[in-house]
């Protein structure tokens, strides 16, 4: 195939969107990009014959070498540490990080190639506002109506290789949502909603190359997608919000989120509990240590609201006669009662049981209270994996330890084996609100080394 008038190379068929083809070909001639350089002119000075509806795609490293994004830097990881947001996933000295420009990608973006020595390039500070100043530009310069993209080289999950996706996009339909459509056999579309942007960007990345020297490529034959409007979102709506990130984090990344998202909630919304989502977090608790190969937990899941109520009430009777007999007021049982509301409010309740099956008998005081010391601290090992794993499948939890001080009534009330021991009960729900800051713990505080 023969390139295009304008230089550079070219693919596709050249037919237009009637007929279902397109063209992309990449930009020759351009200089080198030095800071303060105006891209849109020196876009136009190459490519005079732009039109209504093409589509550009710049590559992000000439965006960002025009507006200085060249920094010093004698250490990369120090450039990455400045532009990271959040650690993602980390292995060796490969970090896969959310950027300040809210994108998951590695390095945060920071590159020291096609630079000078001893300085990165980092990303545009706004692509979606360096796109529109090009498409402005553009217009202003040749008076033409264009969509543009701002693309960079990203990795993706689950995939080797590497492709161009969008990072900034101006006068163009980034997502193509055909949810509420039907498919040629007439079933309805649920579900699908398009990168576009992301394949314009990917479809740029065939005729420019990664050492061709061509950072920018024009895509005629589209001309719906570009929105002439000029009122996008750009291409930050391509980035997806973290309720709906179902990977957000890598493996030890997320056990360590888990841990930190592992808060006491004491208020819950109406919203039913997934009681799969419990029996997984069950699941974990049970993979905790515990001495002789034995398995010294239970969990009663109390589902019913009756189960709920039978329990809380029994409970109720309970504490307040342990508190009239320590000769509280009435006013100060009212207000301690008052405190197990927690549980009453909670959707689901799981009440964790130790049991000693397996544990070793010595006829010795000390040995004997030293074994159930172990089978003690297995049961609250396997607690904490269980709280770590509802906050792991978004599920706010409160351990509350008022069943160990009644556990002959929540026996009773539950119907409970003998040697089953109650070790406080767990309430379970969706938090009504986010959980306060806590202080920073300094683990220092903590640690003696000898």
């Amino acid at each position: 195939m023969t390139g295009p008038a304008d230089g550079g190379s070219a693919a596709g068929d050249g037919s237009g969107p009637g007929g279902g083809g397109y063209r992309v070909w990449a930009l020759g001639g351009l200089p080198e990009v030095r800071g303060g350089d105006d891209l849109a002119k020196l876009i136009a000075s190459v490519s005079p014959g732009l039109r209504d509806g093409d589509v550009l795609l710049v590559t992000s490293k000439i965006v960002s070498k025009a507006e200085g994004r060249v920094v010093a830097a004698d250490d990369r990881e120090e450039a990455i540490d400045a532009e990271t947001v959040r650690v993602v996933a980390r292995r060796g000295a490969l970090r896969i990080v959310e950027n300040r420009q809210g994108l998951v990608m590695a390095a945060a973006g920071v590159d020291a190639s096609n630079t000078p020595a001893g300085t990165v390039l980092l990303l545009p500070v706004d692509p979606d506002a360096s796109a529109r100043a090009i498409r402005d530009g553009l217009r202003d310069t040749l008076g033409v109506d264009v969509g543009v993209v701002v693309t960079d080289t990203s990795g993706r999950p689950w995939r080797t290789g590497l492709t161009d996706v969008a990072i900034g996009a101006a006068g163009v339909r980034v997502l193509d949502d055909l949810r509420g459509g039907t498919d040629a056999y007439g079933n309805p579309l649920s579900a699908t909603v398009v990168a576009t942007a992301d394949e314009l960007a990917a479809a740029g990345d065939l005729v420019k190359g990664k050492a061709n020297g061509l950072p920018v490529a024009v895509v005629r034959g589209l001309a719906h997608v570009v929105d002439g409007a000029g009122d996008d979102e750009g291409a930050r709506a391509l980035v997806r919000g973290a309720a709906d990130d179902m990977f957000r984090l890598g493996t030890s990344e997320a056990v360590r989120e888990a841990v930190t998202l592992r808060r006491t909630v004491r208020e819950f919304t109406d919203e039913p509990v997934d009681p799969g989502a419990v029996r997984r977090a069950v699941a974990a608790a049970v993979t905790a240590p515990a001495p002789h190969h034995t398995t010294p937990w239970r969990f009663v899941l109390l589902e019913s609201e009756a189960s709920r109520v039978r329990l809380l009430d029994a409970m109720r009777d309970a504490w307040i006669a342990d508190l009239r007999r320590d000769g509280k007021s009435e006013e100060s049982v009212a207000k301690r009662v008052r405190r197990g509301d927690v549980l009453r409010n909670a959707p689901y309740l799981v009440v964790p049981c130790l049991v000693m099956d397996g544990s070793h008998h010595y006829g010795d005081a000390r040995r004997d209270a030293a074994e159930r010391e172990m089978f003690v601290v297995a049961a609250g090992a396997g607690v904490q994996n269980f709280l770590v794993a509802l906050a792991g499948e978004r599920l706010g939890s409160a351990w509350v330890s008022s069943t160990m001080f009644c556990r002959d009534v929540v026996r009773e009330a539950l119907g409970l084996p003998e040697d089953w021991d109650p070790m406080g009960a767990v309430a379970v729900g969706h938090a009504a609100a986010p959980p306060k800051e806590r202080p920073a713990r300094q683990a220092g505080r903590f640690i003696e080394v000898r």
